[in-house]
């Protein structure tokens, strides 16, 4: 039975069955790194904008680099469900948004679905539509409300999440509960920075198919080497937790480079890529 969120792999190096079937959780499975983005051109591409009358945030510079990154590098969409190896068939973010967007108000969590091919003024438009949405605190999205129905009646939490769990494992989660799970998506997204808060390794979740958890953190200074010399640079630090049975470690090196490009030079995001490549498996 095949899955409405993605399509089984079926011309993989012997590696990836491999390491599938020995590391059969996600949890065996996860790598983890610390990346400092330099803040300096970051900074000055937004002071750019910003004289133009376009206000971006650095989560938006961020999550179009994310994109971009991933429209080079379609192995990174990929997940695991019961050691079978998926390409999935949207880009979807998840992340949390506090209600009324006060630090000790609830949060709740959605998904942001995105294409390979948007610009940063694409990604910018989607992620406000997004925020503003899911901060109303009058307005409930599909994921809080399975929660509380489940958390309402009596037993129904211990007996229903180890059903989906049964349904998920075995490609029989019906479409509409993928369509409104945040556990169903290409990565995700924690922005710590936003309540001044150090960033974290987030963990990442057997049920479900999140591959990639990033979290950025508030700003650190860190010594860097330039032509030779050890200076000082302001940074933007980022905990990223991989899935290591959907790529190779050189894989994922190639594509953090490909990542810090975009950031180190956010004007390449205006533009659509060039071409996006496809997962051929």
């Amino acid at each position: 039975m095949g899955r409405p969120d993605g399509r089984k792999l079926r011309n993989l190096d012997y590696e990836y069955p491999v390491a599938a079937h020995i590391m059969a959780r996600r949890t065996d499975a996860l790598n983890m790194t610390t990346l400092d983005i330099p803040l300096a051109p970051i900074h000055h591409y937004l002071n750019q904008k910003r004289k133009e009358g376009i206000r971006y945030s650095h989560l938006t510079v961020v999550i179009a680099a994310v994109i971009r990154t991933i429209s080079q590098f379609p192995a990174l969409n990929r997940f695991v469900v019961n050691k079978r190896i998926y390409a999935r068939n949207e880009l979807a973010i998840g992340m949390v948004v506090l209600k009324g967007g006060r630090i000790d108000a609830p949060g709740t969590t959605d998904k942001m679905k995105f294409k390979p091919d948007n610009t940063i003024a694409e990604v910018d438009r989607i992620i406000n539509s997004y925020v503003e949405k899911n901060r109303r605190e009058e307005d409930v999205n599909g994921t809080d409300r399975v929660a509380k129905r489940l958390v309402k009646t009596p037993g129904l939490l211990r007996v229903g999440v180890s059903f989906m769990k049964w349904l998920d494992k075995h490609n029989r989660m019906p479409k509409s509960v993928v369509e409104i799970s945040p556990f169903h998506c290409t990565m995700m997204l924690t922005n710590l920075a936003s309540i001044k808060t150090d960033y974290v390794f987030h963990h990442a979740y057997d049920f479900g198919t999140v591959s990639l958890t990033l979290a950025l953190g508030k700003p650190r200074t860190v010594p860097t080497v330039h032509k030779g010399e050890t200076v000082m640079e302001k940074c933007m630090p980022m905990g990223l937790v991989m899935d290591e049975r959907i790529a190779s470690g050189a894989y994922f090196a190639l594509a953090f480079r490909e990542f810090r490009r975009y950031l180190a030079n956010p004007a390449l995001l205006e533009v659509p890529p060039e071409r996006v490549v496809e997962d051929e498996g």
